[in-house]
């Protein structure tokens, strides 16, 4: 009998495709690399299961030691790849994240959260948080037992961060903070927002001159997080900005960070974010970076190029600022 072709249920470009057999083909973001020791910038990293329940791990990382009990602030990395491709162990986010370690110096914790479709949304946001209550549980006092998170972390320094899916993970946490707080919770120094993929039904900026663009984003918020509710693209998840959202003065944390892409169509939300956040009665500090000729998260793509490695340089001034 010659072979048929199977039928196609969601063809997600350029990321995945579901079948109709319940079939799932990710396109991308598939290899992965072992943690290791990198002899170039003498960061060690190491894998450690967070919840044996739901399978979600973490991949550390650690600078060079001068002494044992060096301390370092502490960041919780969230990668993107629309909610539905990608991990920590993906070959260019290892070497990002190297980078980002080796440059600012600091430990980090990367999450693997679990990815749509198989668990749709807000799975990945549950997971993350967990990931914090997770690393809140190392804190003096705690019952945490990984000893680089023990012995090597300045629980006064903790940072969340992420690009395009992951910093919308990071302002989400950030938010549920500072509106629920929790005295088991680390309180958080800032956030980094790389390239943050925040979206809305109707088009802004750039968006209204890229019909096609703006059509391919919607469809993977869809797809990912699929709702009967008349909110969809304006679902609080993924526009922090809609008529009602809660407001922006209730971020839980004293800094803030956001990048953006000149060529990202995601561009002109980063900026209305920042402006947003810039005027409300948020009483902390936001920076705001644009990276001249670049697209979306540019740094992941090519994490050994200059443009990426300034980026990070910057990142570590702004994680290290006292």
């Amino acid at each position: 009998m010659g072979s048929v072709s199977k039928e196609i249920l969601h063809d997600v470009t350029p990321y995945i495709r579901v079948y109709k057999d319940g079939t799932i083909e990710r396109l991308v973001g598939l290899d992965v690399v072992p943690a290791s020791f990198d002899i170039d910038t003498g960061v060690t990293s190491k894998d450690v299961v967070i919840s044996p329940e739901t399978g979600v791990s973490a991949r550390l990382y650690r600078p060079t030691l001068t002494t044992a009990s060096e301390k370092f602030p502490l960041i919780i990395y969230f990668h993107g790849g629309a909610f539905c491709i990608a991990s920590p162990f993906y070959p260019k986010y290892h070497r990002s994240l190297t980078n980002l370690v080796s440059e600012a110096r600091v430990i980090a914790v990367s999450v693997d959260y679990r990815l749509a479709p198989e668990h749709p949304l807000p799975a990945a946001f549950d997971d993350s948080h967990a990931a914090l209550r997770w690393v809140s549980s190392h804190a003096p006092g705690g019952t945490g037992t990984e000893e680089w998170i023990k012995e090597n972390v300045d629980f006064n320094r903790v940072f969340l961060a992420g690009d395009s899916a992951g910093a919308t993970i990071a302002h989400d946490i950030a938010m549920r903070i500072g509106s629920n707080p929790d005295p088991t919770i680390l309180k958080l120094s800032g956030i980094v927002l790389i390239n943050p993929y925040f979206w809305g039904k109707e088009p802004i900026g750039s968006e209204k001159a890229d019909p096609v663009r703006k059509a391919m984003v919607d469809k993977w918020w869809e797809f990912v997080c699929p709702s009967d509710s008349h909110l969809g693209l304006d679902d609080p998840l993924i526009n922090p900005l809609r008529d009602g959202a809660p407001d922006m003065s209730g971020l839980g944390c004293g800094r803030v960070i956001v990048t953006v892409s000149e060529k990202d169509i995601l561009r002109d939300r980063g900026w209305a974010y920042y402006e947003t956040l810039v005027k409300s009665k948020w009483e902390g500090k936001v920076e705001m970076i644009e990276i001249e000729g670049e697209d979306h998260v540019f740094h992941i793509f090519d994490p050994n190029g200059e443009k990426a490695l300034n980026m990070m340089k910057r990142l570590g001034s702004f994680i290290n600022q006292q």
